[in-house]
């Protein structure tokens, strides 16, 4: 059976993201999954000095591991001005020192949402740009746009949305 990594490029213990992943991750059908938290892969701010004198970190090097194993990838990114999430951006950036094709080739449904209109959409924009410079295979994007007024009860409330969901998910499982 093919396993999925899910995770939200938030460290927010009520991450609107997370949410969205996680129920992603379990409308991929004939699958199992993995709902990580990156509260759970604690590392040092990123720098090349910090590098050198304390070498790769431990969870980075397990986060990277999990990825190597895994036959696909859901993440969904919070948005913070436009751009990564600071926790996710140095968790990247530990990443991909030791390992610059980060994604593994792995099949990715990219996400995004947040409680405004636009849905993480430029967040999602810059994702799309760079994650294929580190072998992301990104075979389909969703935006949720006003998380609260379209996700309730652990679930989509908009059937346009939710549809359009669903193509996605079968773009991606159809990838794996």
């Amino acid at each position: 059976m093919k396993h999925i990594i899910a995770f939200a490029g938030s460290n927010s213990k009520q991450s609107i993201n997370k949410q969205l992943a996680a129920y992603a991750a379990g409308l991929v059908l004939d699958t199992e999954y993995t709902v990580l938290d990156l509260n759970d892969f604690e590392v040092p701010l990123y720098s090349v000095d910090a590098e050198l004198e304390n070498g790769l970190p431990d969870q980075a090097v397990r986060l990277v591991e999990m990825i190597k194993k895994a036959d696909g990838l859901i993440i969904s990114l919070a948005e913070h001005n436009g751009a990564y999430t600071a926790v996710f951006k140095n968790m990247f950036d530990w990443m991909s020192r030791i390992e610059p094709k980060t994604f593994q080739n792995k099949p990715m449904l990219l996400m995004a949402t947040s409680p405004g209109a636009r849905g993480g959409l430029s967040v999602l924009d810059m994702a799309k740009d760079r994650f294929p410079r580190h072998d992301a295979q990104i075979v389909s994007t969703f935006s949720l746009p006003s998380f609260y007024e379209n996700f309730s009860e652990g679930k989509l409330s908009n059937p346009e949305l939710e549809a359009q969901l669903l193509e996605d998910i079968k773009l991606f499982k159809t990838a794996l």
